[in-house]
Formats: C-alpha cells, structure tokens, sequence
C-alpha cells in the first residue's frame, strides 16, 4: 500500500478545536492523497530527536465542521509520512459528574454515533474486518497516563468516549440517555480518526481535555456552547501542550508492547 516515500516524520498529532498550532520552527509541505486534500498542510517539527507532523483537523482557520472532515486524507497524508504513532488531543463534554472541565481522560473505549463519514480504507475487492475490539495503543495509553500524573494534571486512566456527528450538541433528553448508558465524554471528531489510523497499522492514543459537562443535566449547570468550550481550552492549553511534549520525548523508537502493527495482518483471512 505504502512503497515509495521519504519517512519525514514518526510521530503525528492532530489538533483539534482550540489547538492550531503546536511546533515552531517548522516545514509546510502539501500532500495529496487518492482520498482528495487533507485539512491543511502538514506542518513538520521537531521534538528533541522526534520527527513530528502535525494537522489541525479542523484546519488552523476552524473552517472545517466535524462531519466535513476529509478523515481519510488526513490519516493518509500522516502514513505518507512515515507516522507508525498517532496522538489526538480533542476538547470533550463531560457526561459524569466526576469528569470536571480541566480533567483529561485517557479514553479505552469508543461508540460511534456518527452517520455517513468514510470510515474504511477497504472496500473491497480483498475482504477485510479490523477489529476494533480495543482501538487505541495500549503501550502510549500507558504512557500518556504516566505523564499526565507526572505533570500534575487531574486524568482519568479510562473512559468511553461517545462520538457524534455534529455540528450540533446535544438534547437534554440525548445527553440524559448517554448519561445513562455510563459513557465518560462526548466529542465529534475521534471517529473514525483513531480507527482509521488502526486499519494502517498505526499506533493512535487519544487525549481528551473535558470542556463542558454537554447539556448540563448532571452537574446543574448552563448546557455548552461554543465559546464557553473554546475558553475552557484555552486555559489549559498549556497542561496539554506539557504533556504532549513529555508524551513525544518519552515515546521508545521500536513498538515492541503492543500489536498495532499487525492490525491489517489480523483481519484477513
């Protein structure tokens, strides 16, 4: 699938609302891929020794809706790179009153209630089924947790993140039943990034920084709007960019604990 390109980077971010822009001294570089343009140019840093990629999914004027993101492209354009691990920081609401605005969660798990996104690169004609049994890398879910301990940042070691298609948030009578169901945090844009980065046997690890509690219900509070989201992420921007950095530095050259690498092998026959 991937033969011919220059390994111009090992480490991909994608940043999400809020978070535009991550390295100094960096390269743009425009790719292409078969999927159409990704969100923007690839911008291309470094991190200590670390070659790193990062993408502003929403592009860096926030022009982009959740539901119009190109994920493939995207997730491409990373591969194209050389990228074997991926992080993706994104602003969440909080479905549970013991997740506050300020927390991160390091999500396990994920439900997909998006509707009409691309969300496979393997349509056929050689049968594929990647499991997404348990769909982030539990070697950089380890270390992220790690590190965010380390830096003193209030982080929930598991969660269930609902994903939905957006743009708009939720009902009050939405927000009660995925309440109900015991999911942790609610965003639009994780599926099918981390899925995606799966099936291209990449490692993908996810940072949720909690913005909101989502229409309110469970903590008494105004439901969310955008500009309250955007300003809870702006104060803690700099707790997310310390970990993302200590994350990068900390990451070992060679994926010898977990079995990302062979996600394709393991879902054909």
């Amino acid at each position: 699938m991937f033969t011919n390109f220059e390994e111009k980077a090992q480490i991909g971010v994608f940043g999400g609302s809020g978070f535009y822009k991550f390295l100094d001294d960096i390269e743009e570089i425009k790719i292409e891929t078969p999927f159409g343009a990704p969100s923007d140019k690839i911008m291309l840093g470094k991190v200590n020794d670390k070659k790193v990629a990062f993408l502003p999914r929403h592009g860096r004027n926030h022009d982009i809706l959740p539901h119009k993101i190109n994920y493939k492209a995207n997730v491409w354009a990373m591969k194209s790179l050389g990228v074997t691990r991926v992080i993706s920081p994104c602003a969440v609401g909080s479905l549970q009153k013991e997740i506050a605005p300020g927390d991160f969660v390091i999500c396990d798990q994920f439900v997909n209630f998006t509707s009409g996104r691309k969300d496979t690169f393997f349509e056929g004609p050689i049968c594929t089924h990647i499991s997404a049994a348990d769909p982030y890398c539990p070697e950089l879910r380890k270390l992220a947790i790690e590190i965010a301990e380390k830096n003193n940042v209030k982080v929930h070691k598991q969660g269930t993140m609902l994903v939905i298609n957006g743009p708009r948030f939720s009902t009050k009578a939405e927000s009660k039943f995925f309440t109900s169901q015991g999911w942790s945090v609610i965003g639009m844009t994780n599926y099918p990034e981390s899925f995606l980065c799966r099936e291209l046997n990449m490692c993908p690890v996810n940072i949720s920084l909690v913005t909101d509690y989502d229409a309110g219900l469970v903590s008494d509070t105004e439901p969310v709007n955008h500009k309250a989201v955007i300003e809870i992420f702006n104060n803690n921007i700099s707790n997310l960019k310390k970990v993302l950095f200590d994350l990068i530095e900390q990451i070992p050259n060679e994926r010898l604990a977990c079995n990302c690498s062979n996600t394709l092998a393991d879902g054909r026959l």
